[in-house]
């Protein structure tokens, strides 16, 4: 037996008793269509010109914008840093300034350079051989064009400037103005030569900046290279300072080495080795109290096989001269019959090594600051190709890197070379 089912009562009509605005615009906005038309209208009454007449005689309020590379169409970060700076522009002319924004582009440099020869190596062409005057005109060219579309680009994101009028660091008067301001540091004595350490590419026979680096992990020759003691006091002046380093290739580039102020040193000999081991039966090296267990590790050296002598005090190691590994080698012409000084550096430390730095004051920037506060010699064996100059003595035309990679290693023949000359 079923229970009778109530009928439902009828569901009011609660459309008919709401007021509603009416109006002509669309239930959805329609941006992407409707945005274009708003751009159009906006560039056709001369909005930008306008704000300028407006504002005459307000104080002026320059956002000073570091400009895109002119190679490539715009991503989120361009979108986030115009926006934002637009942002800024229009606040300030709402705020009573005269808020101008002139944009820009950098139109030289590395990137528009890559772009250019990837096109030569699609077409099986030599960039070396291309005429460079050719080469400029072709890159300016790919600059300008980038110009343009990154310009529609950047209005189709609403941002208001001077588009019609930027400004290029290629135009001629650009780099007229900056010709002109570096003939000024010339003309007042403030321009000198100098050497430093800078970050190369020798791909593209170029220097380049720190940002444009990207650092990878990669495998390399990790060495420990023995410094012998020329000038000291009399356990010492037979003693070897101890080195490690995971350029093998600065080796011949080496002025000097450094110890750390604060670290505890020892003097350590060698009592017995195993069958196969660097080290001889004799040897008395110099090595961070900190780190030696690791370095006799390395060297197969276990600890019944070295006896401490005694501790040596950092203030003891500046009094120390040492020679170059390579100094005395046969067919070397003297090219490190030097002496190398052993000098203090805050930048040592007991992380890992020895406790002593190799020094190089062409490579590296705490080598480099070591070298100026010291006046070492700087050296100009690497040419701009990444091989060693032709005439150094044994490693002429070596290659730091290599001109293609093998399954992708970069590295080239100079490690080995240095390695098998110091063995």
């Amino acid at each position: 037996m079923c229970a009778d089912t109530p009928e439902m009562p009828e569901t009011p009509d609660y459309k008919s008793t709401l007021h509603l605005p009416k109006t002509d615009f669309p239930m959805r906005a329609g941006l992407p269509k409707r945005e274009p038309g708003w751009l159009e209208h906006w560039a056709r009454i001369g909005v930008y010109d306008r704000l300028r007449a407006s504002a005459d005689g307000r104080p002026p309020y320059i956002l000073h914008d570091g400009p895109p590379y002119a190679n490539g169409h715009l991503h989120i970060g361009h979108a986030l840093n115009k926006i934002l700076k637009d942002f800024v522009v229009r606040s300030h002319q709402m705020l009573g300034f005269d808020a101008r924004y002139v944009p820009g582009w950098d139109c030289h440099g590395l990137p528009i350079e890559w772009k250019i020869e990837e096109q030569y190596r699609a077409k099986g062409q030599d960039k070396d051989a291309v005429p460079i005057i050719d080469f400029r005109q072709e890159c300016r060219r790919f600059a300008a064009g980038w110009v343009d579309i990154q310009r529609e680009e950047f209005k189709r994101l609403g941002v208001t400037g001077k588009w019609d009028d930027p400004y290029l660091t290629m135009d001629y008067h650009a780099e007229a103005v900056i010709a002109d301001e570096f003939m000024k540091f010339l003309m007042n004595g403030t321009l000198y030569q100098g050497s430093k350490p800078v970050m190369w590419s020798p791909v593209e026979k170029t220097a380049l900046a720190e940002a444009e680096v990207e650092y990878h992990d990669k495998k390399s020759d990790a060495i420990w290279v023995k410094f012998p003691v020329t000038h000291g006091s009399d356990d010492l002046a037979s003693a070897q300072v101890v080195i490690w380093t995971t350029t093998p290739w600065t080796i011949p580039q080496n002025r000097a080495v450094c110890y750390g102020p604060t670290i505890a040193y020892g003097l350590y000999e060698v009592t017995a080795t195993p069958d196969e081991s660097w080290a001889r039966v004799g040897d008395r090296y110099l090595i961070a109290e900190e780190l030696v267990d690791d370095v006799l590790k390395s060297a197969r050296l276990g600890p019944e096989m070295v006896t401490k002598l005694r501790d040596v005090a950092p203030d003891q190691l500046g009094n120390l001269t040492l020679a170059h590994p390579f100094r005395g080698l046969a067919d070397a012409k003297g090219e490190w019959d030097f002496d190398v000084p052993l000098l203090p550096g805050d930048h040592v430390t007991a992380d890992a090594g020895t406790g002593f730095v190799h020094t190089a004051p062409s490579h590296g920037d705490d080598d480099y600051q070591i070298g100026l506060k010291h006046g070492l010699e700087m050296t100009y064996n690497v040419l701009e190709d990444g091989s060693f100059r032709p005439d150094l003595p044994f490693f002429g035309g070596k290659k730091i890197l290599r001109d293609k990679p093998k399954k992708g290693d970069w590295e080239g023949d100079a490690n080995k070379a240095v390695i098998d000359k110091l063995v």
